[in-house]
């Protein structure tokens, strides 16, 4: 198979979980949800074949365009292709290991048809700071699902939490396995993350929150009286009135609460610990 230029593509890597989107419909209201102006930097993740990577220089004559792949054979296409565009960086790496803020600078979008065996290291990894300015994923529909589930939902869990409380999760639109090659045996969907300018955590608070938001949800059964002395060993009655302190029902379970829920818990328990301390 070749791209547009007649370049040889080499073959898909299943290994790598490839699976390359070339509607060209699709890819465009991909850009559209995006939001890029002409002088935007920004960092695509997964640019493979290309296809994207194209549609994105269209739309950005005087921007900045990192296109992140793994892949070696797919990074020397890219780099054959774009060889003389100033604009266009080819980074070859591990998105996983890549400082995206060290690369971009402090403003940037960021988009990607994202491997779906590593989806959830790269939405946490994308919400370090420097956030992007807005980020537009092509996931798995299961994962779209979570990431802008409601409290209480049964899809409702602690990615939903942690993306949620510093970030606004939208599912934009449905994408079918048909419009791939090869197709995946899943739905897929686009989303759109935009941070939030009232984050419900601070960046200090941001890394142990979202280690107890996770250690909580794996408790999700139990009552949250049960789960805080999960969390940190205090009686039963400390327990209680911590719940409480923090405006939560003790009766209730972690799929209930609300990142801003979540978050007057985590600071009840420092408070908690900074007390017993």
């Amino acid at each position: 198979m070749r791209d547009r230029g007649g370049r040889r593509l080499p073959p898909v890597r299943k290994s790598l979980g490839q699976h390359f989107l070339s509607d060209r419909g699709i890819l465009t209201r991909i850009v559209d949800a995006l939001g890029v102006e002409r002088n935007d930097t920004v960092v695509e993740i997964g640019s493979g074949r290309g296809n994207l990577t194209d549609i994105l220089r269209e739309r950005m004559p005087g921007g900045r365009l990192i296109a992140i792949e793994y892949d070696r054979a797919l990074a020397a296409v890219l780099r054959e292709r774009y060889a003389g565009d100033v604009h266009v960086q080819v980074v070859e790496a591990d998105v996983l290991a890549t400082d995206l803020g060290a690369l971009a600078g402090d403003d940037f979008l960021l988009v990607g048809n994202v491997p779906y065996y590593i989806t959830t290291p790269i939405l946490f990894q994308a919400l370090q700071r420097p956030r992007p300015r807005r980020a537009v994923y092509l996931v798995q529909r299961e994962v779209a699902d979570r990431l802008t589930a409601a409290a209480g939902s049964k899809e409702y869990g602690a990615l939903s939490v942690n993306v949620q409380a510093v970030a606004k999760a939208e599912r934009v639109f449905r994408v079918a396995p048909g419009s791939f090659n090869p197709p995946p045996k899943v739905e897929s969907a686009v989303v759109r993350v935009t941070p939030r300018p009232d984050a419900v955590v601070q960046a200090m608070e941001e890394a142990g929150f979202r280690g107890m938001v996770q250690a909580a949800f794996g408790f999700r059964r139990k009552q949250m009286r049960r789960v805080v002395r999960e969390l940190q060993p205090m009686s039963a009655a400390s327990s209680e009135e911590l719940v409480r302190s923090a405006g939560i029902d003790p009766d209730v379970r972690p799929e209930t609460l609300t990142p801003e829920q979540f978050a007057a818990l985590y600071r009840q328990l420092g408070a908690a610990a900074s007390h017993d301390s």
